[in-house]
């Protein structure tokens, strides 16, 4: 018998990769100086928890 391997494509991590680049132009382009904007990079990398926190904050859960 013949074992087939089907993948599956991850969409999240489209996003995930898309949600980067947009949070770190972000958080770079309005950085004051050369530190703010080594933090605006870190930040880039765990945008999604912020994005799930002011969600939270939002929602008043």
């Amino acid at each position: 018998m013949k074992k087939e391997n089907y993948k599956c494509g991850n969409n999240s991590s489209c996003f995930y990769g898309l949600g980067f680049v947009g949070a770190a132009i972000y958080f770079i382009s309005t950085a004051t100086s050369f530190w703010f904007g080594v933090l605006g990079f870190f930040k880039a990398i765990v945008w999604p928890a912020f994005f799930v926190y002011e969600g939270f904050k939002y929602l008043g859960i």
